[in-house]
């Protein structure tokens, strides 16, 4: 297959890119820098030129492939802007557009969402979830699964539609994303905190594994697939902690609901649910199998620490 990544040199992306490459699909990414089409080219990738926002340019690059995996985020404009209204309005209109280009083409379509918010705190979430409303989600989260809804509806149109949800923790060599802050966090306060007992859990999956899930739902997943790329079901956040405090130094210790924010900053937010999430129906459906070290393990390896 001829597929098209947006956020090819992205965190999943750039693990995507060589898994496509290795399984002997011809990889197109879309960069909007000078430095992003360099790394693609570099990685053995056809490079187009454009962004999220040159509607004309994505809609006719998914047009020329036989695929489309869309990865791309503006997290700079959720995030760095505060702004998650106008990143989830963008993102509404590249799937928006890519839709339009695959309809009635049986072409695969896949996008990123994600595991958290999808069932009430404390059950373990299923693939079967997150079909209706997000009453749990602020505003902007709950725009960016309306999308994912969205998504899967295009196979009524003769789209390969599937949404592959991510954990929170997509975790690897080189991760700066949820790990990385809490270990920073960790080591400006001194003390690698959990909230209350820490019972509450995480689910996670290796950013390779994952990468390997974006093929397969490329290359097999049924119209209309939702699929779990966590290999963890629920890594407590205590335990977390307690890996990080040994190879820290520093002690690992309860922070008061109350004084969380402080401790924590925007991290709090997310700190203290308890989202674990089953990934069984996706192993079933598509045979996929984690084979890279959970994350408990992985934080053990000392590359997050520096070492």
């Amino acid at each position: 297959m001829r597929v098209l990544i947006t956020g090819a040199t992205g965190w999943i992306g750039s693990a995507l890119v060589p898994e496509l490459l290795g399984a002997g699909h011809q990889v197109v990414g879309l960069a909007r820098s000078d430095a992003s089409a360099a790394a693609l080219a570099a990685a053995g990738a056809e490079v187009r030129r454009g962004s999220l926002d040159d509607l004309d340019v994505l809609g006719a690059a998914a047009a020329d492939s036989d695929g489309v995996a869309h990865l791309a985020f503006k997290h700079d404009v959720a995030f760095g802007q505060g702004d998650f209204a106008a990143a989830a309005t963008a993102d509404r209109r590249a799937v928006e557009t890519i839709g339009a280009a695959l309809a009635g083409s049986d072409r695969p379509f896949t996008i990123a969402s994600g595991t958290v918010g999808i069932a009430p705190p404390g059950r373990v979430a299923t693939e079967a979830d997150g079909l209706g409303t997000f009453p749990l989600l602020p505003e902007g989260p709950r725009a960016r699964q309306a999308t994912a809804l969205y998504t899967l509806s295009l196979a009524a149109t003769g789209v390969r539609s599937s949404v592959v949800r991510l954990a929170p923790t997509t975790h690897g060599d080189g991760d700066q994303g949820f790990m990385a802050t809490l270990i920073a966090v960790a080591r400006e306060k001194g003390l690698a905190g959990y909230i209350g007992d820490g019972a509450n859990r995480w689910p996670a999956g290796h950013r390779l594994d994952a990468a390997r899930l974006f093929r397969l739902a490329l290359e097999k997943a049924p119209a209309g697939s939702v699929l779990h790329a966590n290999a963890d079901e629920g890594v407590p956040i205590r335990e977390i902690a307690e890996v990080i405090g040994r190879h820290l130094g520093v002690p690992a210790a309860s922070v008061s609901p109350e004084d969380a924010p402080a401790h924590f900053g925007w991290l709090a937010a997310f700190i203290g649910a308890d989202a674990p999430a089953s990934s069984a129906a996706t192993r079933e459906l598509l045979g996929w199998e984690p084979t890279q070290p959970g994350l408990l393990e992985d934080l053990d390896k000392g590359h997050y620490f520096g070492g």
